[in-house]
C-alpha cells in the first residue's frame, strides 16, 4: 500500500445492501483508498444471505456473524456500530464505507465525522435522506457500473433539467460553491467548486444520472461553463446578467 493512500473500513450491512453491487462497490471505494478491513454483517445461517454467503471469499470480505437475539431487534447493525467505534478508537484506519439503505447509522455516521475522518456511504435508492446528506459523499448503488450505452439511454436516466433547478437545495449548493471558488471575475475552476461542494455536502452528479459534475451543473441552466485546454471553469449566469445590468 503506497504512504499516502487512506486505509478504509469497509463495513457491509448484508440484510439492507445487495450483493449484486459488491463489485462496483468496491471499485468506487478503491477510488478513495484502500479496504484494508472488510466486513459484512448479519446472521449467516438465513436463507436470504445467501448471495451476500457466495460474495465473502471472491471480495476477501470476513463475514461477521450475529445471531437475532430477539424480534425486532437488529443485533447486526449494534455489532456493525460496536466493531466502527473500536476502529475508530484504534486509529488503524483514516476513513470508512458503509454500505447500508438504512437510516439507523445517521448517529454513527456523525460521530465519525465528528473525528475527522470522511464516511463514504452507498445504498439503495430507498435510502432515507438523513443518512444520505450525513455521508461525505453517498452513492446510490443502482448508479454504479452503468456505463451509458447511448445519448439516448442516458437521456432516459438523467433527473429533467427543470427538476433539476427546483431543487432549492441543490441550485444553492452549487452557487454557494461557485461564489466561494471564484475569483473576481466570477469564473471558478471546476476542480475547486467540487471540493466546496464536498466541504459542504454530499453530493455525487451520478445519483441524478449524469456521470460528471460538469455534465449535471450544465444541465441546471443556471450557470456558464466554459472550456480552456484541460480545465474547465463555471459561473453563476447572475454575474453576467449583473455586469450586464450595471
Amino acid at each position: 500500500m503506497k504512504p499516502e493512500e487512506k486505509r478504509i473500513a469497509l463495513l457491509i450491512d448484508a440484510d439492507n445492501a445487495p450483493a449484486s453491487k459488491i463489485d462496483v462497490v468496491l471499485a468506487e471505494v478503491a477510488r478513495h483508498g484502500v479496504a484494508n478491513v472488510r466486513r459484512a454483517y448479519g446472521d449467516w445461517k438465513s436463507p436470504y444471505l445467501q448471495q451476500w454467503e457466495a460474495a465473502l471469499h471472491p471480495y476477501a470480505i470476513r463475514p461477521m456473524q450475529q445471531f437475532a437475539y430477539s424480534t425486532g431487534k437488529n443485533a447486526a447493525d449494534m455489532a456493525m456500530v460496536i466493531d466502527a467505534m473500536d476502529l475508530l478508537s484504534g486509529g488503524s484506519v483514516d476513513a470508512f464505507a458503509l454500505v447500508s439503505s438504512d437510516a439507523d447509522f445517521t448517529p454513527l455516521v456523525m460521530r465519525i465525522l465528528a473525528d475527522g475522518l470522511k464516511v463514504y456511504g452507498f445504498g439503495e435508492r430507498k435510502t432515507p435522506d438523513p443518512f444520505v446528506n450525513a455521508c461525505s459523499l453517498f452513492t446510490y448503488v443502482e448508479g454504479l457500473g452503468q456505463s451509458p450505452v447511448s445519448a439516448d439511454t442516458s437521456l432516459q436516466e438523467r433527473a429533467d433539467p427543470k427538476k433539476l433547478r427546483g431543487d432549492t437545495r441543490l441550485v444553492l449548493l452549487m452557487r454557494n460553491a461557485v461564489e466561494a471558488a471564484s475569483g473576481d471575475d466570477g469564473w471558478a475552476n471546476l476542480s475547486a467548486v467540487g471540493s466546496q461542494i464536498g466541504n459542504q455536502a454530499s453530493l455525487d452528479s451520478r445519483n441524478y444520472g449524469y456521470q460528471k459534475l460538469s455534465e449535471l451543473i450544465d444541465a441546471i441552466g443556471l450557470f456558464d461553463l466554459r472550456r480552456e485546454s484541460q480545465t474547465v471553469l463555471v459561473r453563476d449566469k447572475r454575474v453576467l446578467a449583473k455586469d450586464v445590468a450595471g
